[in-house]
């Protein structure tokens, strides 16, 4: 399953395509917000391996074939990045979300052209100097489908709440169809 999206170019600047000194920076902003989330930025050696993901990661979300698809805010790269997600349904994560701590059962329904699904907004998260993040997550039954973002300031989170809310709208499936023996058609969705 592949994930394609019509994100609005005034505001989002795609990281997935982005090749070489095209997007550079705004790669290297969505790589050092993520690392600093995971708990890694200001380690002994972080800079290099900051580095090194930036020029790693546009082959990998290549290889991935829109598996996973990613963006920063266009005026201020450091402010948030999003990434669009799809993994195979299996029990273990099933279980995983299942598990998940009682501080993100506060969603709300969210309508999008993939169904409706589930909204998580976290504007002071629990753990304190964990950034706010926003969770759009929709389940196909095979599938489950996560736009995650992160934002590198609690003061204007909320200021870009409705453009995550737009950016989860854009977000659409593209399927194979075969069309015999050895041929594939792509088609956009409808």
């Amino acid at each position: 399953m592949r994930l394609i999206s019509s994100a609005d170019p005034g505001l989002w600047i795609p990281v997935t395509g982005s090749l070489g000194w095209k997007g550079r920076r705004h790669r290297k902003a969505a790589i050092r917000m993520l690392l600093g989330q995971a708990g890694a930025a200001g380690k002994p050696g972080a800079g290099f391996g900051a580095w090194l993901a930036s020029q790693a990661a546009p082959f990998a979300m290549r290889k991935a074939d829109g598996r996973v698809l990613a963006w920063t805010w266009k005026a201020d790269p450091d402010l948030v990045v999003a990434i669009a997600t799809t993994q195979e349904l299996t029990p273990q994560l099933r279980t995983a979300r299942a598990m998940m701590p009682i501080e993100y059962d506060d969603t709300e329904s969210f309508a999008t052209p993939l169904g409706v699904g589930e909204k998580l907004m976290m504007a002071l998260p629990p753990t304190p100097g964990t950034p706010p993040f926003a969770t759009y997550t929709w389940d196909t039954g095979t599938h489950l489908i996560t736009l995650n973002a992160v934002c590198g300031d609690r003061e204007r989170f909320g200021t870009v709440e409705g453009a995550l809310d737009d950016l989860a709208r854009s977000l659409r499936i593209a399927d194979d169809v075969t069309g015999g023996e050895s041929q594939v058609l792509r088609l956009p969705p409808a």
